[in-house]
């Protein structure tokens, strides 16, 4: 089910806007979903650009490591204790 949205806008910034949306063929409110699902998925791209940045820092380094079932193991005991 469909929801309407009211924005105020002043004026300038209407027109601005309107032209723009024209510009790319589109009407005002197509435009303006648009622009607002591609804000939205920036914002939400976020964390994952900063988790993916922090591995490949991560991955220039040599870490020790061990046998998984040994680290699964130590992991465990370190739960229960």
């Amino acid at each position: 089910m469909s929801q309407r949205l009211q924005v105020l806008l002043p004026a300038q910034e209407y027109k601005q806007f309107r032209k723009v949306s024209k510009e790319q063929g589109l009407s005002l409110g197509e435009w303006v979903r648009v622009t607002l699902r591609q804000a939205v998925s920036r914002l939400s791209s976020q964390p994952a650009d900063k988790k993916l940045e922090a591995i490949r820092k991560a991955s220039r380094f040599s870490y020790p490591s061990g046998d998984i079932d040994q680290m699964l193991s130590e992991i465990e005991k370190g739960y229960l204790s």
